[in-house]
C-alpha cells in the first residue's frame, strides 16, 4: 500500500490545489489588472483556483527570479510584460536566463502606448513633431515613466527610426510624467492607453498616434505611428504568462487552453477592451519564438538608449 501511494499522487487530476499567479509589479498596475481579470475568469468555474500573489521589485526581476527558481508543478506562473524581453539586455547579471529558465504558456493581450501631447499644443500630427525636432535638435523633449521603460523605449525606437535629436526625460512613474505634458513642461510622451486615454478624453490632452502596426480596435480613430509618416514604426507593451522551466507540455497545454477560453469570454474582452488592451492567445510554441523576437528587436534600441549607463 506504502509503495502505491507515490503514483496516486503523481496521478492526482490537475489542478488539485490553488495556483499562483505572479504578478511581479505592484497592485493596480496593468500587470496587475490584467492577472485579476484573468485569474477571476478561470476560477469562476469552480476547476481552478487562481490566486494573485503581487511580487513587486527590480523592475520586475524579483518576481520572476522567484518563479524561475519554483517547482516545475504547473502551480506557480506569472504573468509578464514586455518588460521581460527588455530586462534581458537591461540588466547583464540577471539572477536567471529570461528564455531558458520559463515554459511559455500564452501570449495574453498587446497593449499600444499613445503619443499625446499638451491639449494646447500647437502639435497637431506625427509630422509636425518630426518637422519640428528636425528644425531645432535638441529642443524638444519626451517624458517616460522611467529609464528602460517602454514608455522610455517607444521613444527612442521613435527618435531613432525618425532621425530626430528629442531629449528623454525620465520620470519616477507614469502619473508624474503625464502631469508635466498636461501642464506643458514635456512635449510629449509615448504613455499608456490605460493612464493617458482618461485625461484625452476630458481635453486634457491631445492623442496623436499609437505605437502598434495596427489601429486599436478601443481606439480606431488615432493613426498608428507608421502610418502617420514613420513606417515600419511598431512598439508593442505585450503581456503573457510563463510557468517554471521543466513544467510537464500537458499541464502548459491545459493552462494554454484555459487561457484561451477566458479570453475568448465576452465580459472578459470587454474589461480588456476597457484598459486599451488586445486579447492575443497564442500557443506555447509561437509565446517561445515571440519573446526571442522581442529580445532581439529591442535590444539595439536599449543599447543606445543610454538605459545600461552605470551599470
Amino acid at each position: 500500500m506504502l509503495a502505491a501511494a507515490p503514483a496516486a499522487v503523481a496521478q492526482a487530476p490537475y489542478p488539485a490545489k490553488p495556483i499562483r499567479l505572479v504578478v511581479p509589479f505592484s497592485a493596480g498596475s496593468a500587470t496587475d489588472i490584467l492577472a485579476r481579470i484573468i485569474g477571476t475568469k478561470m476560477s469562476e468555474g469552480g476547476t481552478y483556483q487562481v490566486i494573485v500573489d503581487n511580487r513587486p521589485g527590480a523592475g520586475g526581476t524579483l518576481g520572476a527570479t522567484g518563479v524561475a527558481k519554483a517547482a516545475p508543478d504547473g502551480y506557480t506562473l506569472i504573468l509578464v510584460s514586455v518588460g521581460h524581453a527588455i530586462n534581458a539586455t537591461l540588466y547583464p547579471r540577471l539572477a536567471y536566463d529570461t528564455v531558458k529558465d520559463f515554459a511559455p504558456v500564452s501570449l495574453v493581450a498587446t497593449v499600444p502606448n499613445v503619443l499625446v501631447v499638451n491639449a494646447g499644443s500647437k502639435y497637431k500630427s506625427v509630422h509636425d513633431l518630426v518637422t519640428a525636432a528636425r528644425a531645432a535638435p535638441g529642443k524638444l523633449n519626451f517624458d517616460s515613466a522611467g529609464s528602460g521603460s517602454s514608455t522610455h523605449l517607444s521613444g527612442e525606437m521613435f527618435r531613432m527610426q525618425a532621425g530626430i535629436d528629442i531629449v528623454h526625460i525620465p520620470y519616477k512613474g507614469t502619473g508624474e510624467a503625464l502631469t508635466d505634458v498636461m501642464a506643458g513642461r514635456g512635449d510629449m510622451m509615448f504613455a499608456p492607453t490605460v493612464s493617458a486615454m482618461p485625461f484625452v478624453r476630458q481635453g486634457k490632452l491631445r492623442a496623436l498616434a499609437v505605437t502598434t502596426a495596427r489601429r486599436s480596435s478601443s481606439l480606431p480613430d488615432i493613426p498608428t505611428v507608421a502610418e502617420s509618416g514613420l513606417p515600419g514604426y511598431a512598439f508593442d507593451s505585450w503581456f503573457g504568462i510563463l510557468a517554471p522551466a521543466g513544467t510537464p507540455k500537458e499541464i502548459v497545454d491545459t493552462l494554454n487552453a484555459e487561457i484561451g477560453k477566458a479570453l475568448a469570454a465576452p465580459d472578459v474582452r470587454e474589461r480588456l477592451a476597457a484598459q486599451g488592451a488586445e486579447p492575443k492567445r497564442s500557443s506555447p510554441q509561437e509565446f517561445a519564438s515571440y519573446i526571442q523576437a522581442e529580445i532581439g528587436k529591442l535590444a539595439p534600441v536599449i543599447r543606445q538608449s543610454g538605459a545600461l549607463a552605470g551599470q
